[in-house]
Formats: C-alpha cells, structure tokens, sequence
C-alpha cells in the first residue's frame, strides 16, 4: 500500500478568515485515507500568481478559487491546468466568466422557474469605438423608457445584467424615478426586473457541491446582520424546493460554490438572483453560518480530491431541456432538475465517503472553532475591515455568533 498526498490549491484575493480555518482544521484532520489499495494524505497550499510555461505540469489535485471572476492570469492559468492537467477546480472558469444574470435568468426561465418579469435596455452612455457611431446611426431605435416601465410595472429595480454585492441597483417606484435612475446609470447595460412586492421571507440558499444550506436574509439591516441566525424559519417543503432550486441552477452551469436568493410570496418562490459563484465567505456576514461554510468546503474539497472526480469541461443542458420540454408539472420538472444533479455531484458516493472516512470531521471543527486560533481568524478578518476602535467590539460579537453555533451544534 503506497503512500500517497492529494494537494489542494487555496486560489486567493482578500479572503482572510476561512483559508486561515480551512487549513488549521484539515491539518488537525491528520488523514490517512484508504483508497483504491493506496493510503491518501491531505496538505493544503496558497496558490501564487507568476508566469507560467503552457506545458509546465500542474501540481495541484484540486483547487478552490476566488480569483477567475475578475482577475486574468489566474483564470488562464486555471483554464489551462484543467484542459492539460486535468485540474478539479471550484468552479468551472469557462462558465465563471461568462454567466451573470442575464444569462442565469434566461435560462432558469427556459426551465420553467417563476422569475420574476425582468427586461434589457441599451446602456445610457458608451465608450468610444470605431464603427460605434455608424451602427446606432444604423440600427438602435428611439424608445420611450416610461413605456416600458408601463408595460414592465411598477414597483421594479434597476440592477446591472452582469453585477453583484448591490452595485448599480435601485428601487424604481414611477416613472420619474426610472427616468432619473437611467440617466445616472452611465455606461452599465442595465435589467429592470419587476419588483416582488409584500414577500413573507427572504433567503440565500449556499451551495456547496450536493450539500445546501437556508439561510434568513435581512436586506435592511446593517451588513454584519443581513444574514440572519434564524433558524426552522420554513417547512420541510419549502426546504426542498429551495435546496432543489440550488442544485439545479448549480449543476446546471457547473458551479460547485453558489448562492441563490429567492423571495417567498403568496406559497411560491421567486428566485430573483443565482449568479453569485464565487459568494460572500467572510467571518463578518456569515458569523453564525461561518462553521457550516468552512466545514463544507473541507467535506467537498477532500472528496473530490482523494476520488481524483473528474472535472465537467463543458456545459451539457439538453438533460435539462428534455426535462423542461416534458408534459410534467413544475414540480416534478424540479424533481427531475434535482436528481439530475445529484448525479453530476455524485450525492451518494459523497455521501457514503463522508461516513467512511470524514466521520470525525465535525468534532474536529467543533473544538476547533471554540479555540484562540478561530478567534484570531475572526480578528484577522475585522481588522482588515473595520477601524481599529471597533475591531475588539466586532471580534467579540463575531466570535460569539461562532459560539451559538457551537451550542446549537452540540445540542
């Protein structure tokens, strides 16, 4: 029985608080795992950013990244790793760069979702082109912005086709306000979706390979509260509608790390945006729900690595349209979304690997996060984003959120 060592790749901006949690706690994991003849070990390293021969051999098994969606060199190095090196990485590059909202909406609208009505208008403002002139001259039609937002509704926002973390959007609630929106919104090619009025709830549902989990989202409190610790705040149904809306949007467009955010209305949920591959992380939004994260990323990272699971190089939807173009209610068409993608993800033998070989994983975690060296994770992070006269107000209130967590846990 040979020896054997899966490397996993921590690809990183400004993320502080969980690489520094993820890491302690797979090194406390001490793993010998028995696989396939072999005894498989796990280490984990910071991925660096340098020039790179095309034909150089990619050391890493498995890489989690947060760079692709806006920073190039890691993206093709990463692309690059995948095609020639056969690379796992969290998530699929190809699909990362190109899906935004617009992309999502049309197709979760194909598949028969209750988007809410959303349209596309032209970009108040361009950067100067070459033929620029000539093709507007040509072929963009005068319109009247206040129709639209006849024909859309109102209330509405107005967010950008391809944006996230809140920027750009606006509460549209007449036709003056859109007007005055339009002109300020520059040179962003803009959506105005139809806004989902007295909802009941309001959630984010994070993904992390087949594993999902609820959370109550407050988007009027400050940052540090928006994610909610409410917890049995809806019924088994709606869980699994929620975690089945997940998996399918996931699975769909080959994101192993997502979020999604839908609003609960008259018994029928809304998702009103799913684009979010590479999703808020931080200590200090997901507090309470921190644990959960890092604890997920290990589960997924190290069965995906020790296994060697093969990387989905391109994006196969006719599965899905087959589904879509059935006589099946809405539903069932979930249902059939969903076991889907518990195919691509592999749910049983994950789960059965997760019992055989990561059964103390949680305990690990547990002690872990009651420990100093979580709590300097936790301040790391505040320091990084806080003034330094509240850094100990917010460590505390962070930590201690850690600390329910650790009780609802043990409970």
């Amino acid at each position: 029985m040979a020896q054997q060592t899966r490397l996993i790749g921590l690809s990183l901006g400004a993320d502080i608080c969980w690489p520094l949690c993820f890491e302690q706690i797979v090194q406390k994991l001490d793993l010998a795992i028995p696989y396939e003849g072999d005894t498989v070990g796990i280490k984990v390293d910071r991925v660096t950013i340098e020039p790179f021969d095309l034909r150089q051999p990619c050391r890493y098994d498995l890489v989690i990244d947060r760079l692709t969606h806006w920073y190039h060199t890691s993206r093709e190095w990463i692309k690059k790793a995948v095609l020639m090196d056969d690379l796992y990485v969290f998530n699929n590059p190809w699909s990362v760069q190109s899906m935004e909202k617009q992309t999502s909406y049309c197709a979760m609208m194909r598949l028969g979702f209750p988007i809410p009505e959303t349209w596309l208008v032209p970009p108040k403002e361009y950067d100067p082109k070459e033929d620029l002139q000539t093709t507007l001259e040509r072929y963009a039609r005068l319109f009247d912005l206040g129709k639209v937002g006849e024909k859309l509704g109102y209330p509405m926002f107005m967010k950008p086709y391809d944006g996230g973390g809140w920027k750009g959007v606006s509460r549209i609630d007449n036709e003056a306000a859109l007007r005055t929106a339009y002109e300020q919104s520059g040179k962003y090619v803009m959506h105005l979706q139809r806004s989902v009025e007295n909802w009941d709830v309001f959630v984010r549902c994070v993904g992390i390979g087949p594993q999902t989990h609820l959370i109550k989202y407050d988007p009027s409190a400050p940052l540090h509260d928006r994610y909610t610790m409410a917890t049995d705040f809806v019924g088994a149904a709606d869980e699994e509608t929620l975690s089945r809306t997940t998996l399918t949007i996931n699975s769909f467009f080959g994101w192993d790390f997502n979020s999604c955010e839908a609003l609960l209305q008259g018994g029928t949920w809304y998702p009103i945006d799913f684009a979010n591959p590479c999703p808020d992380s931080q200590v200090t939004s997901l507090h309470f729900h921190f644990p959960w994260l890092v604890i997920s990323k290990i589960r997924w990272a190290i069965f995906c690595a020790v296994t060697r699971r093969s990387m989905r190089r391109n994006l196969d939807w006719e599965p899905y349209y087959d589904v879509a173009r059935s006589e099946r209610s809405f539903p069932e068409k979930l249902e059939a979304y969903a076991a889907i993608a518990h195919q691509r993800f592999q749910t049983e033998r994950f789960q059965e690997f997760c019992t055989r070989h990561l059964g103390h994983l949680d305990e690990v975690a547990w002690e872990f996060f009651g420990t100093e060296a979580a709590k300097d994770a936790v301040r790391k992070k505040v320091q990084a984003l806080f003034p330094a006269h509240e850094v100990d107000e917010f460590t505390n209130l962070f930590f201690e959120r850690i600390q329910k967590w650790r009780e609802t846990a043990k409970a």
